[in-house]
């Protein structure tokens, strides 16, 4: 009993916070009317991690619950990458993107070995993406526009989508791809409070 309550408090609050797991950087960015601080390279890798995964757990059939929270978070990630466009004056260059990421879709579920390949990559193409905004983090020592708030919150649905993995479907692709974006996000959240903080001295 207590095992199931655990698994739904995990799966709905999940989906809560995924529900307005972006909306913070999205203000940050229209209050800023900047993308400063923001990487173009993270968000293109994070939406990719995150529509490989969505196909992959759609194609197995996995429980709905599992992965409900990727549409969601596609469609934020789709905004985001819009109001970076919009800042950056390149709107022209999503064009381009739109294109690549519809034919992919198609493409991963041609055959059985390319999602099963995809997803092995998936971890590494998520991994990457974390390491894209620190690297730019790193190299302007400005978090700028950046939410502390949007990665702090995405650490907590690792975490839990660690529990639920564990609860259900015990693939092993997922729950290490989980393990290592749970502490990736930690990371990020700490490297953006430190360069504020360091920013606020300098002001």
């Amino acid at each position: 009993m207590e095992a199931g309550l655990l698994l739904q408090f995990c799966n709905w609050s999940t989906l809560v916070v995924c529900m307005v797991i972006k909306f913070p950087q999205i203000f940050a960015l229209l209050s800023a009317k900047s993308s400063r601080g923001v990487s173009l390279k993270s968000l293109l890798l994070e939406l990719t991690g995150f529509l490989v995964f969505l196909r992959y757990q759609s194609y197995y059939s996995y429980p709905l619950l599992t992965y409900l929270e990727y549409p969601i978070l596609i469609a934020q990630d789709i905004v985001l990458l819009l109001c970076v466009f919009h800042y950056d004056g390149s709107m022209k260059q999503a064009i381009p993107y739109v294109a690549i990421f519809l034919g992919g879709w198609y493409f991963l579920t041609l055959q059985k070995w390319i999602i099963d390949l995809a997803m092995n990559l998936c971890t590494f193409i998520s991994a990457a993406s974390k390491f894209a905004q620190l690297q730019y983090l790193w190299e302007t020592r400005d978090s700028g526009a950046v939410s502390a708030l949007t990665w702090s919150m995405s650490a907590y649905t690792c975490a839990t989508r660690v529990i639920t993995t564990l609860m259900t479907t015990r693939d092993l692709m997922v729950l290490i791809r989980f393990l290592i974006m749970l502490a990736l996000n930690i990371w990020v959240t700490t490297t953006i409070l430190r360069y504020r903080r360091v920013t606020t001295k300098h002001e």
